[in-house]
């Protein structure tokens, strides 16, 4: 919740919150709030009184007096976020102000330690410079985590410099929107993602039946393919092995989909690796991929877990995250590899986008427009995930977001678009049937444009291709021919019931393997007690 949306007043209020009477000789209004705004940071919203009976009003000091606001009924005031948040997830009510983060000692007249290797603490005591924004704590105060953002970090990744950061291994752009191989637009081929989150299973294999239909092919002859970030709970991994064996690629979503606020935001670096990597060994194990294909990954609600989910990918060599947004603009961005210092914001409320440098590339998501006319319509935030769209209520509007979607990025720098999609939305309404119109009538009346995977669109962009090149590039010929899928060796697959310690309830797991004796999970994605 914005704090805009609050109503704002303004009061001259005592340190004790209560007016100061006229009479009182002893102090006036304007040292009162003196005294109240003593050690307040500018633009730093606080409580007077602290309880749950007053979570919802705070005040911040102005050149005018102290202006407050007051929360929506049903929220409270986070101090950390410094935003009206849901009563349920606030948890410093008892609090008047944000705490004060000790800062280390970094710019100082003066060296402090003995080496450019070390860095100060605020106490003055030297630490290894590697050991700062690490994401854990090594300085008593703890001062070597609280400056930790793109512009501050010590250990910060580099700006992008193109004569050191070259193709395949690793790309970059000062603003975001250069072509890679230096190609002009007009040669490029238009490449759109389309992707799923979440579980695979009888509720959506008839979706993805119907959209990825044999019939519908690609310039180069092949049909289009689509990329499945898979979470654990619900999946079918014999339909999982059936999508990878027909080409489309299987990412990872986690095990837990984890929803408390913050989990995904603050989880150590082995937090990560038990959700994504373990993912990763259960979709292998239960979908029978053995190629080393899922390389991919998004992380539930789109949060990003800055420094720890990327130290993460390196050590388990993953090759692409794709959570990452970058706002509405004039042109979309190319994906980018994180050698380098990102070339937008870090967006969204709260995020922790990473400070350091990774070899992982990142499938960024730029934010499609929603405007139903971009034309004449008042500008309006951007959306990364299709049904976050909220002004999208029937078939007809969803066709015209495609096309004016599609038209930002192929009548500009032809970066690869991203439709990013939970199979839910999709199947409400006339939603699917507008977006197979939609796809054929791009095959029928655009010449140039590639339906494929996440790994496919960075496969073309370590060997840039122009448009006639491509249609011959032998990595987008695999799986040409559309298999009809695979032989189970169980007719029918195993069903299994399977329970896990920790997680109550009963889970069916289909899969075309033999049934594990326990339900895979967090320490023990064998399902076999161990990790």
């Amino acid at each position: 919740m914005q704090l805009a949306a609050a109503l704002v007043v303004l009061l001259a209020v005592s340190a004790n919150g209560l007016r100061v009477k006229r009479q009182d000789a002893e102090a006036t209004e304007d040292e009162a709030v003196q005294a109240i705004c003593l050690g307040k940071g500018p633009g730093e919203w606080f409580r007077l009184n602290a309880g749950s009976a007053s979570c919802n009003v705070v005040v911040q000091c102005t050149s005018a007096g102290l202006q407050q606001i007051k929360c929506p009924h049903g929220l409270a005031f986070d101090l950390n976020k410094q935003a009206c948040d849901w009563k349920d997830t606030v948890s410093d009510c008892d609090q008047t102000q944000r705490p004060k983060l000790v800062l280390p000692r970094i710019n100082t007249d003066e060296p402090l330690c003995a080496t450019q290797d070390e860095l100060a603490c605020g106490d003055s005591t030297c630490i290894a410079r590697s050991l700062f924004c690490d994401g854990k704590p090594d300085c008593a105060d703890s001062s070597d985590e609280n400056i930790c953002d793109a512009e501050s970090d010590p250990n910060r990744a580099p700006p992008c410099d193109p004569a050191q950061c070259q193709l395949p291994s690793c790309f970059c752009s000062e603003t975001g929107n250069q072509i890679p191989g230096g190609l002009a637009p007009e040669q490029v081929p238009q490449m759109i993602m389309i992707t799923f989150n979440g579980a695979i299973n009888n509720n959506n294999i008839d979706l993805f039946d119907d959209l990825f239909s044999p019939s519908r092919l690609n310039p180069n002859g092949c049909p289009m393919k689509g990329t499945f970030f898979v979470s654990h709970k619900y999946t079918n991994y014999t339909a999982v092995q059936d999508l990878h064996n027909r080409g489309h690629e299987i990412g990872v979503f986690s095990i837990t989909q984890n929803d408390t606020a913050n989990y995904w935001t603050n989880a150590s670096t082995e937090e990560w690796a038990r959700e994504m990597a373990g993912q990763r060994y259960i979709i292998e194990q239960f979908a029978g991929i053995a190629d080393n294909s899922v390389v991919g990954m998004r992380t539930p609600y789109l949060r990003v877990g800055g420094n720890n989910q990327f130290s993460m990918m390196d050590d388990q060599t993953f090759l692409y995250d794709s959570t990452i947004t970058a706002p509405l603009g004039d042109l979309p961005i190319w994906p980018y590899t994180l050698l380098n210092k990102m070339p937008h914001p870090c967006h969204g409320n709260a995020q922790k986008c990473p400070t350091r440098a990774f070899p992982v590339w990142e499938m960024v998501m730029n934010e499609l427009d929603r405007r139903e006319d971009p034309r004449i319509d008042d500008n309006l935030p951007g959306c990364a995930q299709v049904d976050s769209c909220s002004n999208i209520l029937n078939g007809e509007q969803f066709y015209n977001f495609l096309n004016h979607n599609f038209d930002r990025h192929y009548l500009t720098n032809r970066a690869p678009l991203s439709l990013n999609f939970h199979s839910a939305w999709l199947k409400k309404g006339d939603f699917l049937d507008y977006l197979l119109r939609w796809i054929e009538d791009i095959q029928i009346s655009v010449t140039d444009v590639y339906f494929v995977t996440m790994t496919q669109v960075i496969e073309w962009m370590q060997e840039p291709l122009d448009v006639q090149q491509t249609k011959t590039f032998a990595s987008w010929l695999t799986k040409c021919d559309e298999s009809t899928g695979f032989e189970c060796t169980k007719p029918g697959g195993s069903n299994c019931a399977l329970h896990t310690d920790g997680v109550a309830g009963t889970f069916n797991m289909q899969t075309c393997k033999r049934c594990p004796p326990n339900f895979p999970w967090l320490n023990d994605p064998s399902g076999k007690g161990y990790f």
